[in-house]
């Protein structure tokens, strides 16, 4: 396993610290969140750090894609992918928890016609994501269609 600066394990830390609150508030309301995040439709996303090895949880918005599960690496309109993307690239195979359920998943990248199609159905439905689209450029937002296994 390669390692990790301490400035970089810090980083990772205090970002995975701001999530605990929303993480604990979606687990005790069966998927239902306040505040900022109300009325968003949001997926926990397990995944294994690809560098680090370590476990972590991610709330990720997502759209439904018939029986998968489609989640977007805008990383809040930054120039770089979110790590949560390269930990799902590097260990595909994982879990969601979706309201009260928890689902075993395949991650894949979609592509394409099929990227394409999702992410404008994105956009229409949340136009917070053209903008991130806008800011990440010429970063192409990533497209993760977790399939359930």
């Amino acid at each position: 396993m390669a390692e990790v600066s301490e400035e970089r394990r810090n980083e990772v830390e205090e970002r995975a610290a701001r999530n605990v609150p929303v993480i604990e508030e979606y687990r005790a309301t069966g998927g239902h969140l306040s505040g900022p995040m109300a009325g968003f439709k949001v997926v926990l996303v397990h995944h294994k750090g690809a560098k680090s090895g370590v476990e972590r949880v991610n709330p990720v918005a997502f759209r439904q894609v018939g029986d998968n599960i489609a989640v977007f690496a805008s990383n809040g309109g930054r120039k770089s992918n979110p790590d949560w993307y390269y930990n799902l690239v590097t260990h595909p195979e994982t879990v969601v928890e979706l309201g009260d359920e928890t689902l075993p998943v395949r991650a894949r990248v979609a592509s394409g016609e099929e990227r394409t199609e999702i992410w404008e159905a994105q956009k229409a439905g949340a136009p917070m994501f053209a903008d991130y689209e806008n800011t990440a450029a010429p970063r192409e937002i990533p497209v993760v269609i977790l399939e359930r296994i």
